[in-house]
């Protein structure tokens, strides 16, 4: 089959177009992404990423804010430089607002999805502690093994101890009236 007519002119390469000055441009443009909003909202976007940083008093490189001390043979080298004087710090609230935030405890993230708790309370529900009939039973629907279902068992226990424990209290009614 022919091809149609405008399709070869749409992909033809254009040798007079200048690259290299297009890609500069846009990078010249673009300001730094900055992913903390302390940080993101103190920013001035008139001012280099040096002058930035050194406003809000943190180290554009960490190797230059805090020198390694060289040693030679054991012993310590004392270099050339002294110590430079402080810098003016402008807006100290960024670095105050920062180390507030990282002294915070860290929240707990751990959770388990609504399916796989119903399916080993449905499980625990049936059939008990035998794993071996949990595998061969209909509603294993990913074809888990004794182990894999006693993992998750054991995954649902560490992850809610206290609505285990109430699961497990609230079965024991049931199983004596049966019997």
């Amino acid at each position: 089959m022919p091809k149609a007519k405008g399709k070869s002119r749409r992909h033809k390469y254009s040798y007079n177009l200048n690259r290299k000055r297009l890609y500069r441009s846009a990078r010249r443009r673009a300001a730094p992404r900055i992913a903390c909003s302390h940080i993101r909202h103190a920013w001035d976007p008139h001012k280099s990423v040096a002058q930035n940083l050194a406003e809000m008093g943190l180290a554009e490189d960490p190797n230059k804010a805090i020198p390694i001390p060289k040693k030679l043979l054991g012993m310590e080298v004392e270099s050339g430089r002294q110590q430079p004087g402080k810098k003016l710090v402008r807006k100290p609230y960024v670095v105050n607002e920062m180390e507030l935030e990282a002294s915070l405890p860290e929240k707990k993230s751990n959770t388990l999805s609504r399916d796989l708790i119903d399916y080993v309370r449905y499980m625990i529900q049936n059939h008990g502690e035998n794993y071996k009939e949990m595998a061969r039973d209909e509603k294993n629907y990913y074809q888990d093994t004794p182990k894999q279902i006693k993992r998750k068992i054991n995954v649902y226990k560490n992850f809610y101890p206290e609505e285990y424990k109430n699961f497990i209290a609230s079965l024991k009614p049931e199983k004596m009236e049966v019997q």
